[in-house]
């Protein structure tokens, strides 16, 4: 917007003239619903129509980096808000997170497409490194939060830590343990200086960034900030238990509260049957979707789980069989190890209520409409 300023100020100077055309700020709207996306800002009014917009640059293929960058990704179908955030944005982030910073930055800039491949592809690579750094760290950190969660059952946090740890990775970690174990979350990586630096991931209704300012105040931290949702923070490694007993003390009645409201809102319920393509079209048209304007979640109730098989890194593939016959499958992300999954292997050949979002699902060239399942629970009988 400061831009768009800046061109309304220019312009009324006359700035712009037949020799010095004025910039059609439309064509950088790619670039802005990719930082828009990437930074988990809300989609609504004028940032959700700077996405969607965007998209509709990117589909166009003029910015020579991201094109290089969808390349490497292996993104064969129109770029979508969620591509944003987990297919480019983390590659970008990957320079940040292990190599070199400014490889994002470059990328977007150049126009020479070969420069661009060339980076794209280190990008790519290094993100691929990031995944394996983070996958060893995780491991690590869930043996460590499963042992501490064991000693205390009634913990309403996870503060783990460990030397070797890459700084890097410790924010991605926060999160998957937050989704792990359903509590606000906290990976620091203990340095050989003494100190540690560390990432918090929070559940609704639980305000970090207020915790780690008051943890600043009263001198358990070096230093830290953030928001509601996520922070980071710096320690001296002799003040992480006094930190640790800190959190459990302060967000103790916050997160009970908030696991205790805890509900998965549907906003309508169909049947294997009508999930056809149109209705994904019709579900598309309230997009795009991201933080502030999720995905419909649609019910599918009394429907048969006649499938379930693990696939990728650790996804599940579903199938589920409406009282008519009609089928309808589904994918269900990272659930090995996690409750849905082991609800899903106790499942099979049941009758569940199942729940998710509507996508159409591109492969070898045919569509089909997919169900991305988030949560199932048991039919009641007759039901």
């Amino acid at each position: 917007m400061a831009v768009v300023a800046l061109n309304r100020e220019l312009r009324r100077r006359d700035f712009w003239t037949p020799q010095r055309p004025e910039l059609d700020l439309r064509r950088l709207l790619d670039l802005v619903a990719l930082g828009t996306v990437a930074d988990v800002v809300p989609l609504k009014g004028l940032n959700r129509a700077f996405v969607a917009k965007g998209l509709l640059v990117l589909r166009r293929r003029e910015n020579a980096g991201l094109t290089a960058l969808m390349d490497a990704a292996r993104l064969s179908e129109p770029p979508q808000a969620w591509h944003l955030g987990f297919l480019l944005g983390p590659r970008i982030n990957a320079g940040g997170r292990i190599g070199c910073a400014t490889l994002g930055a470059q990328l977007c800039m150049q126009d020479d497409a070969l420069e661009c491949v060339r980076i794209a592809g280190e990008l790519d690579r290094l993100n691929r490194e990031r995944q394996a750094i983070e996958a060893a760290t995780l491991a690590q950190a869930e043996a460590e939060a499963l042992a501490a969660l064991g000693a205390r059952a009634s913990a309403s946090t996870v503060v783990v830590a460990a030397d070797a740890w890459h700084p890097g990775v410790v924010g991605l970690v926060a999160a998957r343990l937050k989704e792990r174990f359903a509590r606000p979350a906290f990976a620091i990586a203990l340095e050989p200086g003494g100190t540690g630096t560390g990432s918090g991931r929070s559940i609704p209704g639980v305000d970090l960034g207020r915790l780690v300012r008051r943890a600043v105040k009263e001198g358990l931290l070096i230093k830290g900030g953030g928001h509601a949702m996520a922070a980071g923070i710096t320690l001296r490694r002799e003040a992480l238990a006094a930190f640790r007993a800190f959190v459990e003390k302060e967000l103790a009645a916050a997160v009970e509260a908030s696991l205790r409201e805890d509900a998965l809102l549907i906003d309508a319920a169909m049947s294997a049957a009508a999930a056809n393509s149109d209705v994904v079209g019709m579900l598309g048209r309230a997009g795009p979707f991201g933080a502030g304007n999720p995905e419909p979640v649609i019910a599918f109730p009394g429907h048969t789980l006649v499938y379930v098989e693990e696939v990728g890194q650790a996804h599940a593939r579903v199938r589920l069989r409406a009282g008519d016959g009609s089928i309808i499958s589904g994918i269900a992300f990272r659930v090995a190890g996690q409750p849905l999954g082991a609800a899903l292997a106790r499942a099979r050949e049941t009758r569940v209520h199942a729940a998710g979002t509507l996508a159409i699902d591109q492969w070898n060239g045919s569509e089909r409409v997919q169900l991305r399942l988030i949560d199932i629970a048991p039919a009641e009988p007759g039901f």
